[in-house]
């Protein structure tokens, strides 16, 4: 994916969810379609089980208090134990070179929340990568979400 606006974001509320609401707990569920490469964005009180296929291959966040404050907390699972070694590096790094796409389809796809509570613009970005394998197995820090405004193209 070069250009997002040849890529679209496509977001989907699940109520009871609103477009401000719930605030603590409101959780992402990232998913794309590897042939449009469209990106959905679904928004709601729990994760949009109903999107995730059998690859695993979307990305989980919602936002979680932390020491007074809040934090996008994100999960993607990289292997359980059903991926070699090759296959399981080969998950990771796509996660890796994928994540800004992600976070940025969420801060595009979620902008009228940002606009009701732009100081969430300014918390933390967390990403565990889930794996057996303890090289693979890790938190890495992503930013604020204002750094994933501006970025039009990866």
């Amino acid at each position: 994916m070069s250009d997002m606006t040849k890529n679209p974001i496509e977001t989907t509320i699940l109520p009871p969810a609103t477009v401000c609401s719930p605030v603590e707990g409101r959780k992402y569920t990232v998913t794309h379609d590897d042939n449009t490469g469209e990106i959905f964005v679904t928004v709601g009180h729990e994760y949009d089980y109903g999107k995730i296929n059998k690859l695993r291959d979307e990305v989980l966040a919602e936002w979680i208090p932390h020491v007074g404050q809040y934090v996008l907390y994100g999960r993607v699972y990289v292997s359980g134990g059903e991926y070699d070694e090759n296959q399981t590096r080969l998950r990771y790094m796509i996660f890796k070179r994928e994540m800004d796409k992600a976070l940025h389809a969420i801060v595009k796809g979620d902008k009228t929340f940002f606009r009701y509570f732009p100081w969430f613009l300014e918390f933390p970005i967390y990403i565990h990568f889930e794996s057996i394998n303890p090289t693979y197995n890790h938190v890495l820090q992503y930013g604020i979400p204002r750094d994933y405004l501006t970025k039009q193209s990866y």
